[in-house]
């Protein structure tokens, strides 16, 4: 007789055994359109992902074509040939006086201006001059300077162009320009070349003037600030909150303000730099070591967020079997664990440096935006940087300084890569494999 359920169980007490499972159709039409959703799922999202990256690739592309489109042509420089009559123009100079201590004083008041002027008008006609650079008449007096004999002479130099002929010469000039570029290059008066003064002449008014060399300048006395400031004092920080600092509410306390500083704007370090270092310590104003010790608290939390966490990584083995050979807790933070946590490290300290490298901000709040005509001779002189000096120049009006602003970008992105390639050749030869 079977036994009567009670509430769908049997009232011996055992269940009844489950039904079996029915197997996956996996040929059935339902299983069969999911697995194509499936597909065309992971489809969409693989070529929405190519499409992001060959988006950016044009963006990047766009941009590094603009730059090297305009920034190759600031390398270059248009040049007149001048004929002077030196021996009837108004410089009046002996070239024995060159010769003497004098001789410098003497070249310096005579009026090598006004003579370029007028040679200029008799080889070009009534108003030649204006087709000479503003600083034209300085490559004269370096003519001069190199060869005092000149002066007893009739001599041909080479002198800088105006902006608008240097314009024509490489195809954007008014119309005006390009008739008297296509005349003077007809005569054979002409001619374009590399443009070595770009390299080695600080700032001027005067775009075919214009040089970098005082803004690269400043940047290497600025970032070596920075970076013998940062490193040190950002490593020892890592080292001593990782290793040696207690674990209670002061470190804690020390760890999230350091986080917080790492997110702070960068303006708000330049207003910390005004306020304690120009006002408080009056310091020089637009100098590299104010630059450099503006931008090291700005670069300090990054290095020291990155060295603690490649400190952290650091497999507690290697200073478990350090201990135990008899090493001190010194010898087994600075001969183990930070050798094999410097590649970490140092990666942090790249992106802090390339983020200083390219900062504006903090460096404007200290006045390193003023002009600076001569390279800055240590770090407590006057200059500026070579982000500050392409924001110059792009505000200028003078159509000659757009082409400058690119060829000074072009400068800066490869003192960054250079930056850079040297920080992860260091990191690439002290990394070490446990």
């Amino acid at each position: 007789m079977n036994s009567p359920l009670v509430a769908g169980v049997p009232a011996t007490g055992v269940e009844p055994p489950a039904p079996a499972a029915r197997p996956t159709e996996w040929k059935g039409a339902r299983m069969q359109a999911g697995i194509r959703r499936r597909y065309a799922a992971e489809r969409r999202f693989r070529l929405l992902g190519l499409g992001s990256v060959l988006l950016s690739a044009g963006f990047l592309l766009f941009l590094l074509l603009t730059m090297l489109g305009n920034g190759l042509r600031g390398f270059t420089q248009t040049e007149l040939r001048l004929p002077i009559d030196f021996a009837a123009s108004s410089i009046m100079l002996d070239p024995a006086t060159l010769a003497t201590p004098a001789g410098q004083a003497a070249l310096n008041t005579a009026d090598i201006e006004g003579a370029t002027a007028a040679a200029a008008d008799v080889a070009f006609g009534a108003g030649g001059a204006r087709l000479l650079s503003d600083g034209g008449w300085l490559r004269v007096r370096d003519a001069i300077a190199a060869d005092p004999t000149i002066l007893t002479r009739k001599a041909e130099v080479w002198v800088p162009a105006a902006t608008g002929i240097d314009l024509a010469a490489k195809g954007k000039a008014s119309p005006e320009d390009e008739a008297a570029y296509a005349r003077l290059n007809r005569a054979g008066a002409t001619k374009t070349g590399l443009n070595l003064a770009f390299l080695t002449s600080a700032d001027s008014t005067d775009p075919t003037l214009v040089g970098i060399w005082g803004a690269l300048k400043g940047s290497l006395l600025t970032m070596a600030v920075t970076i013998l400031l940062a490193f040190p004092i950002g490593v020892l920080s890592a080292l001593y909150l990782e290793e040696y600092a207690p674990r209670n509410r002061w470190t804690d306390l020390i760890e999230v303000s350091i986080n917080n500083l790492a997110a702070v704007p960068s303006i708000i370090f330049g207003l910390l730099g005004l306020a304690v270092f120009l006002n408080f310590m009056d310091m020089p104003r637009s100098a590299p070591i104010v630059g450099g010790l503006t931008l090291a608290l700005m670069t300090m939390p990054v290095i020291v967020i990155a060295g603690r966490n490649a400190i952290k990584s650091v497999p507690p083995s290697i200073r478990d079997a350090a201990l135990g050979i008899g090493a001190s807790r010194v010898q087994v933070v600075f001969h183990h664990v930070l050798p094999l946590a410097l590649p970490g490290i140092l990666t942090g300290t790249i992106i802090g440096m390339a983020r200083a490298l390219g900062e504006t901000a903090p460096l404007l709040m200290i006045g390193m935006r003023a002009f600076i005509a001569t390279p800055p001779g240590g770090i407590t002189e006057p200059a500026t940087v070579l982000p500050v000096q392409i924001f110059l120049w792009s505000d200028e009006v003078s159509r000659g300084f757009v082409e400058k602003t690119s060829a000074a970008i072009i400068v800066l992105l490869v003192f960054l890569m250079l930056m850079n390639g040297i920080a992860i050749y260091l990191r690439n030869r002290f990394e070490r494999r446990w």
